[in-house]
């Protein structure tokens, strides 16, 4: 028998003795005369936490008896919260004032006490309680775009730049001009020096020599259309603001600008509002060809061409969408196979290899290493991905090639179910935010937003057969 079961044991036999007619402690209200019938009766849900001591459970269960607060329904077990205490789940129904009057008695007793109305909490909200946080809406990224965890404008004693005071002064005049931009704001103008309009044409000429024969279709499709809209030119840095408003226009996603790395999770969420964290500083002109972070000749010419496109931008927010309230351990999971795809995948095309991952289409020597015959390369299957070591300065020890955009998608759905959350989600383009779906009343609403596209379709297809005579 254990902590709770005890005591409830000893407060029924204690109420047994004191009232011989009442059986149990859920019935403790079925003879009381109301004295008040003008308040309504209500049903609500408490929560508070217990000390694993002798008797605190019957101490608190007493009070809801002198208060004549009926309990429907409870349960408890180990909090999650303090690895020393029981948290307890009360659904109540009495008056407001009643229930009113037990919150704040038991907040002199017990601790983490909360009080929701039952259809807003449930065991599942205690299990919602502990997710990590996440944004529900866009300009939610306001609250951890700036959580940079290495770089920005420090940089470590081995990064090129480090004995470059000059460079440096650079580096915190944009590391200023991210960590104070707001959701809604123009990405700022950025007038690029000499050197680093040098260093970017060089890194744009070397790699723009071999796309043809290395890079994917879609990135070879999106490329010029980046050169005519964005100025994307040996001489000209593009802006993020012209950039950002182009794969709106294609793809929905838009830009924002970040001063460092992120965490993974930090990361991952902006995907899954089709926001992507991007750099507005140049790597040292020490090295052209070499960056030991992202910088924004990794950003433009790496992911940005595909981000234009569709379906690899659906799959790129499908990753963060099943980041979002995962555990630590899954998130690393996602990013990893984020990693091996988005930063370094390989796919098939006309028989042969391509590359569409950002970190290889912005390396000249490992885009060539990749497709070179000499790279281990292995089938895509997230479940193996994502236990495959991630390197950063060096080459990688395997790359994972899929068939197509929409086979990776689909493989990493199914990945997704497997991933541990009390609920599910939809994104609503609409409204740039995403739905939780936890209860009956959040998922009647999805289905019937559902009925409303299929009927859509149906019209559609209707109007088409009358037109082809069917």
């Amino acid at each position: 028998m254990n902590f709770e079961e005890t005591q409830m044991d000893n407060f029924e036999e204690t109420q047994m003795n004191n009232e011989p007619n009442k059986s149990n402690y859920s019935r403790i209200e079925e003879n009381k005369e109301h004295k008040d019938n003008s308040l309504e009766r209500t049903r609500a849900t408490i929560i508070f936490s217990l000390k694993n001591e002798i008797g605190e459970l019957v101490k608190a269960l007493k009070l809801f008896q002198e208060k004549h607060v009926n309990l429907v329904h409870i349960e408890s077990r180990k909090s999650m919260r303090r690895n020393s205490e029981f948290e307890i789940f009360l659904d109540c129904d009495s008056n407001g004032e009643q229930l009113n009057e037990i919150f704040l008695l038991l907040k002199s007793h017990v601790n983490v006490v909360s009080m929701n109305p039952p259809d807003n909490c449930s065991m599942q909200e205690l299990a919602m309680e502990n997710v990590p946080w996440f944004p529900i809406k866009i300009s939610d990224l306001d609250k951890c775009a700036n959580r940079v965890l290495m770089y920005g404008s420090d940089l470590d004693a081995d990064h090129p730049g480090f004995k470059d005071n000059v460079y440096r002064k650079r580096r915190k005049y944009f590391a200023d001009l991210a960590m104070n931009y707001k959701y809604g704001d123009v990405i700022p103008r950025i007038e690029f020096t000499e050197e680093e309009i040098k260093t970017w044409g060089t890194v744009f000429q070397e790699l723009n020599k071999l796309y043809p024969t290395h890079a994917c279709k879609e990135y070879l499709k999106n490329l010029p259309l980046l050169s005519k809209h964005c100025g994307y030119r040996e001489d000209n840095i593009p802006q993020l603001e012209d950039v950002s408003r182009f794969l709106k226009e294609h793809s929905g996603f838009t830009i924002r600008p970040v001063a460092g790395y992120l965490s993974p999770r930090d990361f991952l969420a902006g995907l899954a509002f089709r926001v992507f964290h991007c750099t507005q500083y140049i790597r040292h002109s020490s090295d052209p060809l070499y960056t030991p972070e992202p910088d924004t000749c990794h950003e433009l010419l790496g992911h940005v061409p595909l981000l234009a496109e569709p379906s690899f931008a659906q799959f790129s927010q499908e990753i963060g969408l099943a980041s979002l309230g995962a555990s630590d351990e899954e998130v690393q999971k996602l990013a990893t196979c984020y990693f091996f795809t988005i930063e370094f995948g390989l796919c098939t095309q006309d028989g042969n290899l391509r590359v569409y991952g950002a970190g290889l289409l912005s390396s000249i020597s490992e885009l060539k290493h990749a497709i070179s015959g000499s790279a281990k390369v292995k089938p895509f299957d997230p479940a193996i991905t994502c236990k495959q070591q991630c390197l950063i300065t060096t080459f990688q020890d395997a790359y994972f090639v899929s068939e197509s955009f929409e086979e990776a998608k689909e493989k990493m759905r199914e990945f997704a179910k497997t991933i541990k959350r009390p609920f599910g989600l939809k994104y609503n383009p609409y409204t740039q935010s995403v739905q939780i779906l936890k209860d009956i009343k959040s998922i009647t609403s999805m289905v019937s937003e559902l009925r409303h596209e299929l009927d859509i379709v149906t019209d559609a297809l209707s109007k088409m057969n009358k037109q082809l005579g069917v």
